[in-house]
C-alpha cells in the first residue's frame, strides 16, 4: 500500500514542483513544499479521493500560500518591507538548475510575480498558468468564487501592467532594447555604438557599484565599453515595462538586482538610469511585456 502511494506521488512530483516553483520563485522552497505535501499525503486518508492530481495540487497550493505569508511576515519583521516590494527569497542550492527553471517560467515573469500579494499570486498562478477553475481556487485562498476571480484579475493587471505608449512605439522600443541586450551579451562593440546616441548618458546608483558611489558615463563609446565589460549581467537581463515604458531588469537566477530605465529618441538610446538601491526599487513599477 505504501509503495503504491509512493508511486502515485512520484507520478505527480514534477507537476507539483512546477506549481510550487511558480508560486515561490525558489527551487529550495519548492522542494520543501513538495516534501510537506508528501508528509500531508501520508497523514491523510485518501481512499475516497478520485483525482489525486487535483488533491495534491490543492495541498501544494495551500502549503505555498502558507510559505508566502510566512515570508511576508518575515520581511516585515526584518526589514519593515512588505512582500509586494520585496523581490524574491535568498539562497538556492543549485544555481544552474534554478537558472534553467527561471528561464522556463520567464525571467521577467518570475520577478514580477514577487510583487503580488500571497493570495493574488496563488490565484493568478493556478488560473492563468495551470488553468485551474476558480471553483477549485476559492477554498484554497479562503475566498468566494468571485473573490478568487478578483484576486487573479488584480494579479494579472500587475503582472502585465499598462503602458501609455502606442503599440507601434512600444514594439519599436522593445526591438531597440532587445538589440542592445543581444549586443551586450555578444560583446559586439560596433552594434552597441549603432544603438546609442553619441551623447548618451548612463547613470548608476551607489548600490550597483563595488565602490558604493554613484557613477555616470557620458558618450556612446564609454557606455558601449561598459556594456561589453559587464556582459555577464546581460545574460540575466530582459526587456520589461518600467513605469509604463520599455526598460530592463537585471535578475540573476530570478532575484532582482537592478532596474534600468531607458529613454529612446528616434530609435537611439539617449539615457539609461540603473536603479539598484532597495528603497528606490520600491518606487518602480515593473511589468511583463507581451510577446
Amino acid at each position: 500500500m505504501e509503495r503504491d502511494l509512493t508511486e502515485q506521488f512520484e507520478q505527480y512530483r514534477t507537476h507539483m514542483q512546477r506549481v510550487a516553483y511558480r508560486m515561490l520563485g525558489s527551487l529550495d522552497e519548492a522542494e520543501d513544499a513538495v516534501q510537506e505535501a508528501w508528509l500531508r499525503l501520508n497523514r491523510s486518508d485518501t481512499s475516497a479521493v478520485e483525482n489525486l492530481r487535483g488533491w495534491l495540487t490543492t495541498v501544494i497550493s495551500r502549503v505555498c500560500l502558507d510559505m508566502l505569508r510566512a515570508r511576508r511576515t518575515r520581511n516585515l519583521e526584518l526589514t519593515g518591507t512588505d512582500s509586494e516590494t520585496s523581490y524574491g527569497p535568498e539562497g538556492g542550492s543549485d544555481p544552474e538548475q534554478e537558472a534553467i527553471l527561471a528561464d522556463s517560467v520567464g525571467l521577467a515573469m518570475l520577478v514580477v510575480l514577487e510583487t503580488l500579494s500571497p493570495a493574488e499570486r496563488v490565484a493568478f498562478v493556478l488560473h492563468d498558468m495551470f488553468a485551474i477553475p476558480f471553483e477549485d481556487i476559492a477554498p484554497i485562498v479562503g475566498r468566494s468564487v468571485p473573490g478568487a476571480r478578483q484576486l487573479a484579475s488584480r494579479g494579472r493587471r500587475r503582472v502585465y501592467g499598462a503602458s501609455p505608449l502606442p503599440e507601434h512605439d512600444r514594439k519599436r522600443q522593445r526591438e531597440v532594447v532587445d538589440a542592445f541586450l543581444a549586443a551586450s551579451r555578444n560583446g559586439d562593440f560596433e552594434a552597441l555604438l549603432a544603438l546609442l546616441d553619441p551623447e548618451v548618458v548612463f547613470r548608476a546608483d551607489g548600490a550597483a557599484s563595488p565602490s558604493g558611489r554613484a557613477t555616470e558615463i557620458l558618450g556612446a563609446r564609454g557606455v558601449a565599453r561598459s556594456a561589453v565589460a559587464f556582459a555577464d549581467r546581460a545574460q540575466f537581463s530582459r526587456a520589461v515595462l518600467v513605469n509604463g515604458s520599455v526598460g530592463i531588469i537585471i535578475a540573476p537566477r530570478g532575484r532582482l538586482f537592478a532596474v534600468v530605465r531607458v529613454r529612446i529618441v528616434r530609435d537611439k538610446i539617449v539615457e539609461m538610469d540603473l536603479i539598484s538601491e532597495p528603497g528606490r526599487l520600491q518606487t518602480v513599477d515593473v511589468a511583463v511585456l507581451d510577446g
